[in-house]
């Protein structure tokens, strides 16, 4: 399932170049407006920052020619649940913000404290966790988790905390698949190889097809959340190799 494309680099730094300046012009222009919206109901103040999404997400394609294809949206529920999603690049952070319900990110606090950006990533109700302390975050997924699931908007977390390089994976953390037990709700999770077209800490993007897939629902009743996180690792570990075999040649021989 690869779909790379190769150009000069000279093209690539180019093109690179030029979707940063719009993405940054989208910021300057959005994120004031959400912040100023401020006194508007959250779902409403959300949806301007879709726009923001959305608009980064046509432009990578037209000045990048990176593109996506999406399988498994049978999958997608009509009611709130956990999202556990591979984290390879900044590109999904963009997507699923732009493609799904409403969603609660659980992101570093340090964040919420960069001036227009921050200050509106803020207003959309996020999970702002202190890593410093692990059992201190661990209580705020749980806990804010849980409130924003009963009020309709659902939560994401990625649980190997960071980008991953393609073809590496990290421990998997157990504060999804916690909450998914503690407030009784599923998980969704979701594979993806964003990661070979908009790698981590590259200025550079690379032209091709990125294929995301949503996975089937995993029940969180009954179950502990050790085993729970388990078989969420497995399904989305297996997944990505499935759609980055090159990557993974070694892993699946026998």
């Amino acid at each position: 399932m690869v779909s790379r494309e190769t150009s000069p680099r000279w093209i690539l730094l180019i093109r690179s170049l030029i979707f940063s300046l719009g993405m940054i012009l989208a910021t300057t222009i959005v994120a004031p407006l959400v912040v100023l919206s401020f006194p508007l109901p959250f779902r409403t103040r959300y949806r301007i920052a879709q726009q923001w999404s959305r608009f980064n997400i046509w432009w990578l394609r037209v000045t990048c020619n990176i593109r996506y294809v999406v399988s498994g949206e049978e999958h997608i529920p009509d009611s709130p649940v956990v999202i556990m999603a591979k984290h390879q690049s900044t590109w999904e952070t963009l997507f699923l913000n732009a493609y799904l319900p409403p969603l609660s990110w659980v992101i570093k606090r340090e964040l919420v404290w960069v001036p227009f950006f921050g200050w509106a990533m803020a207003l959309l109700k996020p999970i702002a966790i202190d890593r410093k302390s692990a059992s201190v975050a661990v209580k705020q997924i749980l806990q804010q988790g849980k409130v924003h699931l009963d009020q309709g908007i659902w939560v994401l977390i990625f649980p190997e905390g960071t980008r991953t390089a393609p073809g590496q994976k990290k421990r998997y953390g157990l504060g999804g698949s916690r909450l998914a037990v503690h407030s009784g709700y599923p998980i969704l999770p979701i594979a993806h190889n964003a990661g070979e077209y908009w790698p981590r800490r590259s200025f550079m993007k690379h032209p091709g097809t990125i294929h995301l897939c949503f996975g089937p629902l995993i029940q969180s009743r009954g179950k502990e959340a050790q085993a729970l996180n388990r078989e969420v690792e497995q399904w989305i570990e297996s997944t990505v190799a499935e759609l980055s075999p090159h990557l993974y040649r070694t892993t699946l021989s026998p």
